[in-house]
């Protein structure tokens, strides 16, 4: 039996830690909007970087990942590789364009800087706000119950007491520094997912005997975990791998990553940022995929149940009480960096986007992260469905409706709110038929048909967005923002 006091005093240090961090952030606030969302847009490029590897990897690498890996071996790198590239196109082509062009018409929000200058863009900037709130809502709820899976198995605690302590935690520290908070904290907190995940990694592939030990022992467990082609693929490896390349793309429709790019300090730090980014999230991708093969090797009967306790488990397994510790402390430093950042846009897009009496109203904003806690903790309290089904919808559902009129309107090219909302409306339709009407998700991640169709739609209407006329969208090309005839 595991003495559970060092694993305890391990992960309540760092989550002192943690709220230490985020209250002293907030003495540095300004009782502004623009701060309280943004930092004043004068945060650091590598507290930026690593603040987004904690948010973009969340309970989904460290829970979901893991889990799926463990159920179909070495082909779920690819997942990992595919987002990665794609992932690396965003920050290339968008990131820094939405920094430059955000701080020129002083958009706080990614709704607000979907719609502003459109005629119509004030619908643009309400249905972006809604879809925000449905779908990061459903996204910040699976990240509280990957962190009650942790507590779970620390405290020995029911799955609600876990989702209700990781709100509070959340609560707490993004209440009084917003962004900065949120932003100082992941920093922290992205050292210690990667610490801890390497740290597992290693010693989980000495456990198994060594890389060559844990090839054969996959093997002799089942060929296909140590195949690079998934199984039983309807359309192919090459559509599989291609949908998880425009899943990491997708980031452009994810408004608590975008909102990050918006907040660093210049222009010119988003390359900085993009660099860093790109090398930690690469090496904690590879650490994940591995504790996923090795804990099939070290964790047989865990086959049988469920498969995203495969990391908390694996961790008592082998290695010490204070690295048990750590190894938790990381895992739910993954779930509620996301969750503040979710929670965080879902608040900016309520009180800024949907309410105009709420707008550029620092209070507002502040009771808004209070409201948003308690809607996304019930959300997560009655919700059934896994983690990585919960984020892999969500992801798909953001960037299929969000994700093209991003990257429309951080180039800079011609639009007008009735073709963006077609876009949005079209996109999410089309995922969502084909994950619950065709039931293709498997086989090619819903993510991959949203975004093309979103695309198409624009496309189709590019030749009537070109045509000059009154109350007609009008490429400025001095201009990383198209404007309207009514808004010069």
């Amino acid at each position: 039996m595991i003495n559970r006091t060092p694993i305890a005093a391990t992960f309540l240090v760092f989550i002192a830690l943690f709220i230490g961090v985020g209250l002293y952030s907030g003495t540095r606030r300004q009782t502004t909007t623009e701060d309280y969302l943004l930092a004043g847009r004068d945060v650091n490029p590598w507290f930026t970087a690593l603040s987004a590897v904690a948010t973009g990897n969340s309970g989904f690498m460290f829970i979901g990942l893991i889990g799926f890996t463990y159920d179909i071996g070495l082909s779920a790198v690819w997942l990992t590789v595919g987002h990665l590239v794609g992932d690396t196109l965003a920050w290339v082509t968008v990131h820094q364009r939405l920094r430059k062009a955000s701080e020129d018409i002083q958009a706080e929000t990614v709704s607000s800087f979907l719609g502003h200058g459109l005629v119509g863009g004030q619908w643009v900037t309400r249905v972006a706000a809604i879809i925000t709130l449905g779908f990061l809502g459903v996204y910040a709820a699976a990240q509280l119950q990957a962190g009650s899976k942790a507590l779970s198995v620390l405290f020995d605690w029911p799955a609600g007491w876990g989702i209700a302590f990781s709100a509070a935690v959340v609560a707490i520290y993004c209440v009084t520094g917003g962004i900065r908070a949120s932003i100082w904290v992941g920093s922290v907190q992205s050292i210690l997912m990667m610490v801890s995940m390497l740290a597992l990694a290693g010693v989980a592939i000495a456990a198994s005997g060594g890389v060559s030990a844990l090839w054969h022992q996959l093997h002799s467990i089942d060929a296909s975990l140590v195949s690079l082609a998934p199984s039983g693929l309807a359309f192919g490896i090459v559509p599989f791998v291609l949908a998880w390349t425009v899943s990491g793309f997708g980031v452009v429709g994810q408004p608590h990553i975008m909102v990050r790019a918006m907040a660093i300090d210049s222009v010119k730090g988003v390359g900085t940022a993009r660099n860093v980014y790109i090398l930690f999230s690469t090496l904690f991708s590879i650490a994940a995929v591995v504790v996923g093969l090795t804990a099939r090797v070290l964790l047989p009967s865990l086959a049988s149940g469920d498969t995203e306790m495969a990391l908390p488990q694996l961790a008592i397994t082998v290695l010490p009480a204070l690295m048990v510790g750590l190894v938790l402390v990381g895992l739910f430093s993954a779930t509620i960096s996301t969750a503040d950042a979710q929670l965080l846009s879902c608040s900016a897009a309520l009180t800024q986007d949907l309410l105009p009496k709420a707008e550029n109203t620092y209070r507002s904003a502040r009771l808004g992260t209070l409201a948003m806690v308690a809607v996304v903790l019930g959300i997560a309290l009655v919700s059934t469905d896994n983690v990585f089904a919960l984020v892999t919808f969500a992801w798909a559902a953001l960037a299929a409706s969000l994700g093209m009129v991003m990257v429309v309107r951080a180039m800079g090219w011609p639009l007008n709110g009735a073709v963006a909302i077609a876009m949005m409306v079209s996109g999410i339709a089309t995922a969502l038929f084909w994950r619950v009407g065709l039931h293709l998700s498997a086989d090619v991640y819903e993510v991959l048909p949203g975004m093309v169709v979103s695309g198409l739609v624009y496309g189709a209407s590019l030749p009537l967005l070109r045509t000059p006329g009154p109350g007609k969208t009008r490429f400025d090309s001095s201009s990383s923002l198209e404007v309207t005839d009514s808004a010069r």
